[in-house]
């Protein structure tokens, strides 16, 4: 069920306006997730990348579901865009791809392993989207905004990383992360600018579709924490990478332990442990919730402009 409390917003402020600041603790809390660096970082093994990409696969399944049976509803019909926007059909392909098991994949071990167990917050994320499908649906809104807003702002900078971690720079077992500009018939092909047209129509279909309905606001926005709750929660369920055994990664590892201020912080003494490789990939988990809450790419670059200004002057 959704939180019991939204924050103290003004109710009168558009639909975007209030995700971005209603969401900002969540935020925090989900930049501190160490599944979420080990995703970033590429540092998955292999199999269990797949593993979290089969997760996806089904709460975007739901979702979209959820948003093909209610595309006519007054909130959600300004921001149903499915030839888009979905992932479900991308995502199926990539993990084709990556088992090598053609459009058998769901039979794959990985895959029976995962349905006859399924982590807690996995199973319960796809019961919420099932359960606003069959009653208000409204409240969907939040969950495709904390999605899709992510896949096309910090998911952009998570695939390159990817690409070079599991041997994928010909672009095939990505298209996840694959978009096509507004109005385009194929799909991939989106620069950053495309996306960046892509999130602002998107922004601009929400505020639409809730308009001044304060209770549907009000909804959406309760929606939206518990929706990056069970996002932190797929992050959780990631098994650490065997890769951590490694000296060098004990020290990744005590970063993501310290609080917020100490992790930005670039004169902390633990920086001096990161290789170059490493404060990349923490900057590159910073923008990614920095996009996502609404910050554009110009204001993304200056604040990494400055956060290396003391690390490179050290």
């Amino acid at each position: 069920m959704a939180t019991d409390s939204s924050p103290a917003l003004d109710l009168s402020q558009p639909m975007a306006t209030l995700l971005r600041l209603g969401t900002a603790q969540a935020h925090e809390k989900a930049e501190h997730s160490k599944g979420a660096a080990w995703l970033t970082r590429g540092e998955l093994d292999r199999d269990e990348y797949i593993r979290f990409l089969m997760m996806l696969y089904h709460v975007y399944s739901a979702l979209e579901r959820a948003l093909d049976r209610h595309a006519a509803h007054p909130v959600l019909a300004p921001t149903y865009n499915p030839a888009l926007l979905a992932r479900a059909p991308s995502l199926a392909a990539d993990i084709a791809f990556l088992l090598q098991a053609s459009s058998d994949w769901q039979a794959h071990p990985l895959h029976t392993e995962l349905l006859a167990h399924p982590p807690p917050t996995f199973a319960q994320y796809v019961a919420r989207l099932d359960e606003l499908a069959e009653a208000d649906p409204a409240p969907l809104l939040a969950h495709a905004y904390v999605r899709y807003l992510g896949d096309l702002s910090g998911g952009q900078f998570i695939r390159r990383r990817l690409a070079k971690a599991y041997g994928l720079e010909d672009g095939r077992g990505l298209s996840f992360y694959d978009f096509a500009p507004l109005g385009a018939a194929n799909a991939g092909g989106a620069t950053i600018g495309d996306m960046k047209k892509i999130k602002e129509w998107y922004r601009d279909g929400m505020n639409a579709g809730a308009g001044d309905n304060a209770a549907a606001k009000d909804a959406i926005l309760r929606e939206a924490g518990l929706a990056f709750d069970l996002n932190t929660g797929l992050f959780d369920t990631l098994r650490p990478p065997t890769s951590l055994s490694t000296p060098d990664s004990v020290a990744v590892t005590s970063v993501e332990s310290t609080k917020a201020g100490q992790l930005r912080d670039p004169h902390e003494a633990v920086y001096r442990q990161f290789s170059v490789l490493s404060l990349i990939a923490a900057l590159i988990l910073a923008h990614y919730f920095l996009a996502s809450r609404g910050m554009s790419v110009e204001d993304c670059l200056v604040w990494r402009v400055e956060a290396l200004k003391p690390w490179l002057s050290s």
